[in-house]
This record gives structure tokens, C-alpha cells and sequence, in this order.
């Protein structure tokens, strides 16, 4: 029997911008969602690429988390602090999270959730880019 789909909690800041990157999130080949630590997060394969973070330990975000390549934290984060931060626990690992409650161009939140999905994902041909996916050196 096929899980239900993760409904979000009716806290999240945007309903509206949850199902975007939702739908965003489930284009790729291989994504699942599942809630993990009460957060509605996507998997390619069996790594985690994308969580959706509301109010986490009561910081006040709305955010989108995401893996990113090497690199892409520390210039988002120092070029636009008020749009891109240093996650908790995640951020360690290279991880953007993205301020959903801001002015963010959609543009840059889905070339995001690309990247983050690339990172993770097993090797297979992705159907929206036609690049291989693969994952960053250990």
C-alpha cells in the first residue's frame, strides 16, 4: 500500500511556496518525501538533498535547506546574508539554507534544489538537465 503524501503543518509561514517546492522537489527521478525531526524533507535515493524548515528550535525562519556544491555556501552566505545562512547541524556539511520569507528569485531557489539534488543523487541521467548526476568526493 503507497504512503499518503507528507501534509505539511498548518504552521508553515506559506502554504503556497510549500507546494512549489514540493513539486519541484518530486520532478526529479528517484525523490521521495518523508518527514524526518518533524520536517517535510526530500530523498534522492537514500540521501537527503532538501528539508523545509518552519520556525526550527524557534529561530523565527522559514527556510529551505538544501546540499549544495563546495563552494556555493560560503558565496551565497557572504554575498546575500540576508537571503542565504549557515544552517544548524547541516551546515557543516555545506548545506545553504534559504530564507523563504524574503525576496528570493525563484530562479535561484530552483537552480538550488537542482544543485542539492545533483550532489546527492545516484548516478542516473536526470530527465530535466540530461546531465549525470554524481556524488561529491567523501
Amino acid at each position: 500500500m503507497a504512503k499518503a503524501p507528507w501534509v505539511p503543518p498548518p504552521s508553515l509561514a506559506k502554504p503556497g511556496v510549500f507546494k512549489k517546492i514540493q513539486k519541484l522537489c518530486l520532478s526529479f527521478p528517484g525523490v521521495t518525501e518523508r518527514p524526518s525531526h518533524g520536517a517535510p524533507c526530500f530523498f534522492a535515493g537514500k540521501k537527503q538533498f532538501a528539508v523545509i524548515s518552519d520556525n526550527h528550535h524557534y529561530d523565527g525562519r522559514f527556510a529551505l535547506l538544501v546540499a549544495a556544491p563546495t563552494g556555493a555556501q560560503a558565496m551565497l552566505v557572504d554575498s546575500e546574508p540576508e537571503h542565504y545562512y549557515v544552517p544548524p547541524y547541516v551546515g557543516g556539511r555545506g548545506w545553504i539554507g534559504v530564507r523563504l520569507d524574503r525576496m528570493v528569485p525563484w530562479a535561484a531557489i530552483a537552480a538550488l534544489v537542482e544543485a542539492g539534488y545533483l550532489e546527492v543523487a545516484p548516478k542516473i541521467k536526470t530527465r530535466s538537465t540530461g546531465r549525470s548526476a554524481s556524488r561529491r568526493p567523501s
